[in-house]
């Protein structure tokens, strides 16, 4: 029964008009988000707004039901994809009584169902596997830029805190002005006001500017450009198997018999070589002639 219900299932959720229904109400479901945003149309249009959401629900709902009786025959297979663990949050997050009542974080629920459309979208699946295989290297690499912001912001306050206040009259304050100028905005007016204060101003600006506009952004980049290579080698990976479909039990018996008549043949023909063939029978002895009859 299970294994009925599962092909039932697969025969639905493996089509390609199923995919595209369920990315049409992802992108439906976000313009109703943002039509919402305009108070006086939600004011007016509460009701079918209302209307509209509960369908989506409802929508979603059988789409995770119908995912799920897919995997009735191995359910663990369900439950070990992280997107069907997201897509079930999603949905089953929205009937906890707590998360109904309180309307930001239903809000933001619904906002996370516009995330599901990377689930059709190759590339954009490839994109946020990226991002999130570059989380352990973007740590570390906040994790420099915080030691170089921390030392640059006390050099600068040692030497520019008395003449320039405003930009290094305390640690928050200098760590501020390290971080804008990190994107080189403003830094004209920074390398000329250092200027008035020290010469020396010029090495200390142009060694940030090389640590940290620089070097740690390739840093980053290169980071990132890593990871969504890793990223589309699982996406190839998880292609592969798919894209070879494994053969049925009526082809794999077929090849068996095959394999079997071949067999018997190979043996037959082996038999047949070792075989010695029977003796042919001895030919008549060929007549006396006698000595004393004369010839013709």
């Amino acid at each position: 029964m299970q294994h009925d219900l599962a092909e039932r299932c697969r025969a639905i959720t493996g089509t390609r008009w199923f995919s595209v229904a369920v990315l049409a109400l992802i992108l439906a479901n976000a313009l109703v988000l943002g039509v919402e945003t305009y108070t006086g149309f939600a004011a007016r249009r509460h009701d079918e707004l209302k209307l509209v959401e509960h369908c989506f629900l409802a929508a979603f709902t059988l789409e995770i039901l119908l995912r799920a009786g897919a995997h009735a025959d191995r359910p663990r297979d369900f439950l070990r994809d992280p997107w069907n663990l997201f897509d079930l949050a999603v949905v089953l997050c929205a009937f906890l009584p707590v998360i109904r009542e309180n309307a930001t974080v239903l809000r933001l629920l619904r906002l996370a169902r516009v995330l599901r459309a990377a689930r059709f979208l190759p590339q954009l699946r490839i994109v946020l596997v990226a991002v999130a295989r570059s989380l352990p290297g973007t740590v570390s690499f906040l994790l420099v830029g915080a030691l170089l912001l921390y030392v640059y912001a006390m050099v600068g306050w040692l030497f520019f805190a008395a003449e320039d206040p405003e930009h290094y009259g305390s640690l928050g304050r200098a760590v501020l002005t390290l971080f804008l100028l990190m994107t080189l905005d403003g830094l004209g007016d920074a390398v000329r006001a250092g200027l008035e204060i020290s010469r020396w101003s010029i090495a200390y600006y142009a060694s940030y500017v090389l640590l940290g506009s620089f070097v740690l952004v390739n840093v980053l980049i290169g980071v990132v450009l890593t990871s969504l290579e890793e990223a589309r080698d699982m996406e190839r990976d998880l292609e592969a198997p798919e894209a070879s479909a494994p053969p049925s039990s009526q082809e794999v018996l077929h090849a068996r018999v095959t394999a079997a008549r071949r067999a018997l043949a190979d043996l037959e023909r082996s038999l047949a070589e070792l075989t010695p063939p029977p003796p042919s029978p001895p030919s008549p002895p060929a007549p006396e002639r006698d000595p004393a009859r004369p010839s013709r």
